[in-house]
C-alpha cells in the first residue's frame, strides 16, 4: 500500500497553479476550485489523494467534473452539490457505491471539482486523469481511447436539474451532454466513464495531481529564491512524463478576441515579439490553447501542451483570462507517451480539432 496524501492549504496553492500550466489554458478557473477545496478544509473535512495502483482492480471509480465554456464558470459559480447529484445519479443506476472519484482532466477547475466530491462524500481521490491536459470534448480522453465507454453519464445544473445521458458512442454521448449543458446555463457539472479500478489503471494518466503539485511548487520556490522560474520549470520537466519543454516565444498581448459559441469557448490571441523575439504568434483557442504558430509557421500544436504564463510572474494564464496588453512567455511541452499514440492522435489530434496542419512533436519543431 502506498501512502496517500491528505492536501493541505499550501498544498492547493499549489495544485491551482500547477493545474492551470498543465491545462494549456483550460479546464476553468482554478482560483474558484481552489477556493471551493479550502472550503471544504475550513469545514474540517479530509481531501485524501490515493495511488492509482492502490485501487482494487474491481473497485468502481466515477470521475467527476465541469463541463462547457469556462468564461460562463467566472459567472456562475458552483457549490460542488451539482457534481455530488452527478455522482449519486451513476451510483444509483450502477447498483452500487463508488470506491473512489478522479478528474477527467489535469486542468484548472476540473482538477479540484473530485476534490470537492471526495471530501463532502469522504472518497478518496485518484491521482491521475483521462486527458493529462485539459481537452475541449468528453470524447477526448484516453479512457475512451483506449476502448471504455462514457455513457452512461449523468448531467446536473445548480437547480438540481439533472439527465441521464446514454451514448451510442463517446462523441455522441459528448454531443448530447453538451446540447444539456448549454440549456443549463453554458456549463453543468457531470459524472462519466465509471469503470473498473483495472480499467483506471490501464487507461489512465497517472499521478498527475501530485505532478501539478510539483509544478506548482518549482515555480512558487524559485521565486522565493530570485531565481528564474521558467528556468527551474524547465529543469523540472525532464524528471516527469512530460519530459521536453521550452520556451517558444515572449511577447505582448496585441488582440484577443473570443466569443462562447455551442457550448465551447472559442477565440484567437495575437502576441507581438518582446524581448528580442521577432514576429507575430498566433494561438488558436477552443477552451484551450490549440496551435502556436509564428508567422505563420507552426511552432506547437495538439495534443503537446501549450502553456501562455505571465512573463513577470511566472503564473500560468487561462484563457478567459487573457488580456490586451499583457506580457507573456509561451512554453511549450511534450505529452506523455500514451497521448501520442495512433489511437490517442485520432481523436484528441490536429484533426479533431479541423487542423490542416498534421501533429509534430515540439522536440521536433526547429
Amino acid at each position: 500500500m502506498r501512502t496517500t496524501m491528505k492536501l493541505d492549504g499550501a498544498d492547493l496553492l499549489d495544485l491551482a497553479r500547477g493545474a492551470a500550466f498543465l491545462g494549456t489554458g483550460g479546464g476553468g478557473d482554478p482560483y474558484v476550485g481552489r477556493l471551493m477545496v479550502q472550503q471544504c478544509l475550513d469545514d474540517g473535512l479530509t481531501v485524501e489523494v490515493i495511488d492509482p495502483l492502490d485501487v482494487p482492480d474491481d473497485a468502481l471509480v466515477i470521475p467527476t467534473a465541469m463541463m462547457g465554456a469556462p468564461t460562463v464558470l467566472v459567472e456562475k459559480i458552483p457549490s460542488g452539490e451539482e457534481a455530488i447529484a452527478s455522482l449519486r445519479a451513476l451510483e444509483a443506476h450502477f447498483g452500487r457505491r463508488a470506491f473512489a472519484t478522479m478528474p477527467i482532466e489535469i486542468g484548472g477547475i476540473n482538477s479540484t471539482i473530485p476534490l470537492v466530491v471526495g471530501a463532502r462524500l469522504g472518497l478518496p481521490i485518484v491521482d491521475a486523469d483521462g486527458m493529462g491536459r485539459a481537452f475541449p470534448e468528453l470524447q477526448m480522453e484516453t479512457f475512451g481511447v483506449y476502448g471504455i465507454s462514457g455513457s452512461p453519464l449523468c448531467v446536473t445544473n445548480e437547480y438540481g436539474d439533472s439527465a441521464l445521458i446514454h451514448g451510442r458512442d463517446n462523441k455522441m454521448m459528448e454531443w448530447l451532454a453538451r446540447g444539456a449543458a448549454i440549456r443549463m446555463g453554458g456549463c453543468a457539472y457531470i459524472a462519466e466513464y465509471g469503470m473498473s479500478g483495472a480499467d483506471m489503471k490501464r487507461t489512465s494518466i497517472r499521478n498527475t495531481l501530485t505532478l501539478a503539485m510539483r509544478i506548482g511548487r518549482c515555480l512558487r520556490e524559485a521565486k522565493d529564491r530570485h531565481e528564474n522560474p521558467f528556468d527551474a520549470l524547465l529543469r523540472l520537466l525532464p524528471d516527469t512524463p512530460y519530459s521536453y519543454g521550452r520556451i517558444i516565444f515572449k511577447g505582448k498581448i496585441v488582440d484577443m478576441r473570443r466569443e462562447t459559441r455551442a457550448g465551447f469557448s472559442v477565440g484567437r490571441a495575437r502576441i507581438e515579439g518582446l524581448e528580442g523575439w521577432d514576429g507575430l504568434m498566433e494561438i488558436e483557442i477552443q477552451n484551450e490553447n490549440l496551435i502556436a504558430r509564428l508567422d505563420g509557421q507552426v511552432r506547437a500544436i495538439v495534443p503537446d501542451l501549450i502553456c501562455i504564463m505571465d512573463s513577470e510572474t511566472a503564473e500560468p494564464i487561462t484563457t478567459e483570462q487573457l488580456r490586451f496588453g499583457q506580457r507573456v512567455t509561451v512554453l511549450s511541452v511534450a505529452v506523455p507517451a500514451i497521448m501520442r499514440s495512433p489511437e490517442a492522435l485520432d481523436v484528441f489530434g490536429p484533426k479533431g480539432f479541423g487542423l490542416t496542419e498534421p501533429f509534430t512533436p515540439i522536440e521536433s519543431i526547429v
